[in-house]
């Protein structure tokens, strides 16, 4: 009886007070009502963004009642931001952002609808805490080509409307690509050869991309998410003109002089299926896709 009183005890206090990790079953339903869809979540295809953009925002909802869309015009047409706030009382923030939308005809389960699902599982685990910075989680639109690296990324719209209003931001990060790990010999690969011998050969870890003058959140959020020890990491440092280092919307952050650091588990570096018909769910670790959740909404708390 006593057994079963405990039991009881711990299934009401987590159904109550919500288990404080990502859960592989909610992140496996959002990548399938994401990614399996009859058209594709491209630029072109106006209604599946949106419809994608809905689900965001209804997910959002459901922790938060400070949920928006952030709309914007590029070339006639209307795209959407999808923005969530946790501690808005507080006057310092911190942006966590991920792009919804896909290049081509394709899936696009890794990228980038794994920093998606990410967002939406750091706001369920929000939902409840006491904070010390204002956390805003932002859904981005046309992250990919055509409008890659123009002032039409919703990326750039977002940091700029920051600058803008003379938001007081402590940092960004970008969660770009975070589902794809593999133990295979040979299966990383690096901008420079020479840093294999450094990191090794298998993909079997997470990134975390700075610029190397970083500012004090990268910094901070580098070394908190260290000490998490959620999953196997590396913190790389690099110049700017560092191929592959400002390949996501981190880049928009960086030009408009916000530290802002990138969480990846390095694309096409080791994902042989970005930007192909093959990035498919099946082909994602859901493990290691939560332990990098985890490890962000650790490291959140703990800043």
């Amino acid at each position: 009886m006593k057994k079963i009183f405990l039991l009881l005890f711990f299934l009401i206090f987590n159904i109550s007070f919500g288990q404080k990790s990502a859960h592989i079953d909610s992140i496996k339903a959002h990548l399938t009502y994401i990614t399996k869809t009859k058209s594709y979540r491209n630029y072109a295809n106006i209604a599946q963004l949106n419809k994608t953009a809905l689900y965001i925002k209804s997910n959002f909802e459901k922790a938060t009642q400070e949920v928006a869309f952030q709309e914007f015009k590029v070339d006639g047409n209307v795209y959407k931001n999808v923005i969530a706030s946790f501690g808005i009382k507080n006057k310092t923030r911190i942006i966590i952002g991920a792009h919804y939308d896909v290049c081509g005809n394709q899936e696009g389960a890794d990228d980038n609808a794994s920093g998606i699902v990410g967002l939406l599982e750091l706001a369920r685990l929000l939902k409840t805490k006491k904070l010390k910075y204002r956390i805003d989680l932002v859904a981005y639109t046309l992250e990919e080509p055509p409008y890659f690296r123009t002032e039409k990324m919703g990326s750039y719209i977002h940091a700029k409307s920051l600058l803008d209003n003379n938001v007081n931001v402590y940092g960004m990060v970008s969660l770009e690509m975070i589902g794809y790990f593999t133990n295979a010999h040979n299966s990383q690969q690096y901008p420079d050869p020479r840093l294999g011998a450094v990191y090794g050969n298998q993909g079997n870890f997470i990134t975390l991309v700075n610029q190397n003058n970083k500012k004090k959140f990268a910094s901070d959020f580098g070394n908190v998410f260290l000490k998490t020890t959620a999953i196997k990491t590396v913190v790389f440092d690099s110049p700017p003109s560092q191929p592959a280092v400002d390949f996501s919307d981190h880049l928009n952050y960086w030009n408009l002089g916000f530290s802002a650091l990138m969480i990846t588990d390095t694309a096409f570096l080791r994902n042989k299926n970005y930007h192909t018909k093959a990035d498919t769910l099946e082909t994602l670790d859901l493990p290691s896709m939560k332990k990098v959740i985890d490890g962000v909404f650790k490291t959140l708390i703990k800043l």
